[in-house]
């Protein structure tokens, strides 16, 4: 048997499924944005720390392994290891094989994350110092 549907049958179903379909995006733009603050609470987190902060500045002059990362470092192989794990599950660095050796090399993708970061703070602050001169101007007067 045919069923035949009337126009406000239509209607309310195409409005349920236009809300579905904003309720889909929504979901979705929550979830990209919850993705990226875990990231860049990672990346932070990993840098909070001053001796993965000193590795990876050795890092940012050119690749090396972990034995060249220690020089300079007094800490051990394991520790080493480990700080090296979090910076790269951070996706600050990267690794690659060679061998029996390990090189590390900073990664830009990570890099890119906190330039991006930083550019919401860039565009932040320059207007707020200017309306305060303006502001503490007109006070001296």
């Amino acid at each position: 048997m045919v069923r035949f549907t009337s126009i406000a049958e239509t209607a309310a179903g195409n409005r349920e499924l236009v809300i579905q379909g904003r309720q889909e995006a929504l979901a979705n733009r929550i979830s990209v944005c919850l993705s990226v603050c875990m990231v860049e609470n990672e990346i932070f987190r990993a840098l909070a720390d001053p001796t993965r902060r000193a590795i990876f500045e050795k890092l940012a002059t050119g690749g090396s392994n972990a034995s060249a990362l220690r020089d300079g470092i007094d800490i051990s192989q394991p520790a080493m290891s480990q700080h090296l794990a979090v910076l790269r599950s951070a996706g600050l660095i990267r690794e690659e094989r060679q061998g029996r050796f390990v090189n590390y090399e900073v990664d830009p993708e990570g890099l890119t994350l906190i330039a991006q970061w930083l550019a919401k703070y860039r565009a932040y602050w320059p207007a707020r110092i200017e309306a305060l001169k303006i502001l503490l101007k007109d006070m001296d007067q």
